[in-house]
């Protein structure tokens, strides 16, 4: 089934990252895009322009004129400007409005590894406006402790972290990495999930899951706009079983570093360490994987309660 996806997202003019990892692959599942392109980056160097709210503003008075404003999801993810950032929330609750079964997929992106690499002041808007408003959410673990207050040592606190995400609004939350220890070694990253479902009946029921991701020792960029990308497509073939998109979501995202960085030792010869170029992601090639991954890492139930 078709539908239409509105993603707000930064944009490069080489490489997947931003917008360009959501608006190659989405398409293959059908999917209608319409992307805000809001900053052009380019490796350590970047040149181009940054979009303002006021400009925001004006492209969205563009799709309100041409009565373009049904959409079943929106993406969203880098930002660094609170008052932008601030407009994407007016604009998301304008077309919940339109259309209140519209789905919003989060990246709050604002960190890793303990740093902040945006401003300080975009955090209480993420935790009072955006993630309120969102239907999936997909932080990493320093993301989701700076929005619960929360440190996770245990796969226990990582439970309590995603359950205290729910109560702030969002039905499905993806910790998309964390440092917890995988019962497969070090060589492994732990991943987990959270989905609030209500049935026919309208009882509620929490599935919980975790999964083992084979590390790669290399940096990509655009991996994570690429699992909000890919979480948004398997959730909606899969809306009430996290397990499987989540599956089919990594799978893909396996698939692609793989062949990423097998092409990038090839091109860089032995010995030599692949360069930000050749660690562009494999996108084109990987067009059959996206569509249909074969799935190489299974997710556990830790918990489906009622």
């Amino acid at each position: 089934m078709e539908c239409r996806v509105l993603s707000i997202q930064s944009h490069v003019v080489r490489g997947y990252v931003g917008n360009k990892s959501a608006t190659f692959p989405l398409p293959f599942f059908k999917k209608n895009m319409l992307s805000f392109y809001f900053l052009s980056l380019c490796y350590a160097h970047w040149k181009g322009q940054v979009l303002t709210a006021e400009e925001l503003n004006v492209l969205y008075e563009g799709i309100k004129l041409n009565k373009v404003t049904h959409y079943d999801y929106i993406l969203t993810g880098y930002s660094r400007d609170t008052s932008f950032l601030e407009m994407v929330v007016d604009i998301i609750q304008e077309l919940k409005k339109v259309n209140p079964s519209l789905v919003y997929v989060c990246d709050p992106v604002m960190g890793d590894h303990g740093a902040m690499y945006v401003p300080e002041n975009l955090l209480p808007v993420y935790k009072d406006k955006v993630v309120p408003l969102a239907d999936i959410l997909t932080p990493n673990q320093f993301e989701a402790e700076l929005l619960t207050g929360r440190k996770i040592n245990t796969e226990e606190d990582a439970i309590e972290v995603m359950d205290l995400l729910h109560k702030m609004g969002p039905e499905t939350v993806v910790l998309t990495s964390t440092d917890l220890p995988s019962k497969n070694g070090d060589q492994f990253l732990v991943a987990l999930g959270s989905q609030k479902t209500k049935k026919p009946d309208g009882t509620n029921t929490n599935q919980k899951i975790c999964m083992d991701i084979p590390k790669v020792d290399a940096v990509f960029v655009g991996t994570g706009d690429l699992f909000a990308a890919m979480l948004l497509a398997w959730t909606h073939h899969h809306p009430k079983d996290l397990k499987a998109a989540c599956e089919k979501t990594v799978s893909v995202m396996h698939h692609v570093i793989k062949r990423t960085i097998t092409y990038a030792n090839e091109v860089a010869g032995p010995g030599n360490r692949p360069s930000p170029a050749q660690l562009e992601l494999r996108m084109v090639q990987s067009k059959a994987d996206i569509e249909n991954p074969t799935i190489v890492v299974q997710a556990k139930v830790l918990q489906k309660s009622s």
